[in-house]
């Protein structure tokens, strides 16, 4: 039996972060990414300096139309396509896998966007150099998605501790139609928070049941965590009437201190809703069973 728990003495033991090492930023990604272009790149870089760079470029992309590709990346944009609007009202749709214009007009897009001034001043002395610290920028603003996966991961390491090993007895990113298929439980197969196809961050077969676990972490509050937290209270309450099936969410972060009602409603009505301490402490030994 679990011991009741009080929501007051549950919030003070959430953590401010679940940042790892790796959390900053992903090193082999970075360099994984800068080494995408590095032919075009180095190819780029004798434009570095030159004064007659224009007509210099314009030779460049004629003989070598592939160097077209790594110029997005000295922007800081991941696509293969940009649109401009220019001062005139004319709309261009720059191509970047390959010339869509003249190599004027990609002249053009250099000089206004100003990388041609960048390279003929010298701002940079090594393009290289430089879409490394482009993707160190871009890399750091992807840490939000790494804290959802260091959750996922944090929670996976316990699930493995339990015994349960990965696509026999827990899987990882499953959805309700698998659910249907591999264990015919009448799952809802659309997520009530938003809508799109149901999906459970971990689902693990025990010999009583089959858990859907969710998992988040917030290091941000804001009205819409208590949204969040009805919402995972609405889910909760279809969830728990599948037999055999049972619903676990596991939530951290100082963003719900802010929105302390919303996650006390959910607290006191979802069954089970753990955070990062209470899988610590051995929860999920307890539950799965």
């Amino acid at each position: 039996m679990i011991k009741k728990r009080l929501f007051s003495e549950w919030i003070e033991t959430f953590t401010d972060t679940i940042a790892n090492y790796n959390y900053f930023i992903d090193i082999q990604s970075i360099c994984n990414n800068a080494d995408k272009y590095k032919l075009e790149i180095n190819m780029m870089n004798s434009l570095v300096g030159n004064h007659n760079i224009e007509k210099d470029f314009i030779k460049l992309i004629k003989k070598y139309p592939e160097v077209i590709n790594c110029i997005p990346t000295l922007l800081a944009v991941r696509a293969n396509e940009i649109s401009i609007l220019d001062n005139n009202g004319n709309k261009y749709l720059y191509n970047f896998d390959q010339l869509s214009y003249s190599p004027e007009q990609y002249a053009v897009f250099m000089k206004e966007t100003g990388l041609f001034e960048l390279l003929e001043n010298k701002i940079i002395k090594n393009l290289y150099d430089y879409v490394l610290g482009v993707e160190t920028g871009l890399n750091s603003n992807a840490r939000k998605n790494r804290s959802g996966h260091i959750m996922e991961n944090l929670v996976e390491n316990f699930i493995i501790k339990t015994g349960y090993k990965k696509e026999e007895s827990y899987f990882k990113e499953m959805n309700s139609d698998q659910i249907i298929t591999m264990w015919n439980l009448d799952v809802p197969t659309e997520n009530i928070i938003n809508k799109e196809k149901k999906r459970f961050d971990f689902v693990v077969k025990t010999n009583k049941y089959i858990y859907g676990i969710e998992t988040n972490f917030y290091h941000g509050g804001g009205s819409k965590l208590n949204e969040t937290a009805r919402s995972y209270k609405l889910l909760a309450e279809e969830l728990n009437k599948i037999k055999g099936f049972k619903f676990i969410w596991i939530t951290d972060g100082y963003g719900w201190k802010t929105v302390r009602n919303g996650l006390e409603d959910a607290f006191n009505t979802i069954e089970n809703i753990y955070n990062i301490n209470d899988i610590i402490n051995g929860i999920l030994k307890k539950l799965l069973k």
